[in-house]
């Protein structure tokens, strides 16, 4: 069960790196299919800052998510583990709520899923 809870956590910095990419570095391109029909296409340039600003937290999230690879201490491993996929869900739930309903399930959902599997896995 910890492996699963390892994997879950993987996959979530691994989509928040992406994330990072997205919104830091195409933007332009990448950003505008992935948020297709969220904003008017005209609307990405503009805010092609902005984005990159996100995107910088969404790497802070990743980064909180890989650090809990490498602490030896389990109580310690498992409260930054909480801390950062709590993070991410209110992220995502806000997201949801503000941006896109499909935020709910990419980004949320996987975050509320990692978060059962290492509440599960104490």
């Amino acid at each position: 069960m910890k492996i699963l809870a390892q994997a879950l956590i993987a996959f979530v910095a691994l989509e928040h790196i992406f994330i990072l990419y997205m919104e830091m570095f195409a933007w332009e391109t990448l950003g505008k299919k992935t948020f297709k029909g969220a904003m008017p296409d005209e609307l990405f340039s503009p805010t092609k800052g902005m984005a990159a600003n996100q995107g910088l937290y969404n790497g802070f999230l990743a980064a909180g998510l890989i650090w809990t690879f490498f602490i030896s201490d389990e109580v310690w491993q498992y409260n930054i583990a909480i801390f950062f996929l709590s993070c991410v869900a209110i992220a995502g739930l806000y997201g949801s709520y503000s941006v896109s309903k499909k935020i709910l399930y990419t980004q949320a959902l996987p975050a509320l899923i990692a978060l059962a599997v290492v509440l599960a896995v104490r």
